[in-house]
């Protein structure tokens, strides 16, 4: 995954981002991890690029659609820490900080702050208003979901591998 991040040979796409991607604010999201290995950084980036993808595909709002994507999780800090002066459950309220701090650094259309507000459907009770929403909505669970199973999918390899070593040098100590 961190291999395919930041090297999509698409100009149209990093044209759209650039001004985001530089920020030194959005930079900082490569400091907290989001899924196991992934930073929040590049989770964010790859929502984009298929939001830029599919909705481009579609005619849809692809501009939008892909800077509301790179900004949906820009909320800063480790969500799996808890803080005291954080209410609610992330995963309730995240959307919300992401959204606040996006609109401090970036002018933000209604669309790409309800975009990010509403990612989170249907944890969060607030539905997206447009169909580049639900995009986006179903866009960040597939990309959770591939970056958990690349996690899972390497330590199951990885037990099987130790499994079979360790039947292997048994087997080499028994004959010896």
């Amino acid at each position: 995954m961190k291999k395919l991040v930041k090297y999509f040979d698409n100009q149209e796409f990093s044209n759209i981002i650039e001004e985001l991607v530089t920020n030194e604010t959005v930079q900082e999201m490569k400091k907290y991890r989001q899924h196991y290995e992934t930073t929040c950084f590049d989770h964010c980036y790859m929502v984009s690029y298929y939001c830029y993808l599919i909705c481009k595909k579609y005619n849809l709002d692809y501009v939008s659609a892909t800077r509301a994507a790179m900004l949906h999780d820009l909320f800063l800090y480790d969500w799996r820490v808890r803080q005291p002066d954080r209410k609610g459950l992330h995963a309730f309220t995240h959307g919300k900080k992401a959204c606040e701090n996006a609109s401090k650094l970036f002018d933000l259309s209604q669309k790409e702050k309800d975009m990010i507000i509403t990612h989170m459907w249907p944890v969060t009770m607030k539905f997206p208003t447009s169909i580049e929403g639900f995009i986006l909505t179903f866009v960040d669970k597939y990309c959770a979901t591939s970056e958990t199973f690349e996690v899972i999918k390497s330590k199951m390899f990885m037990k099987k591998a130790f499994r079979y070593a360790y039947v292997f040098f048994s087997l080499l100590l028994i004959r010896f």
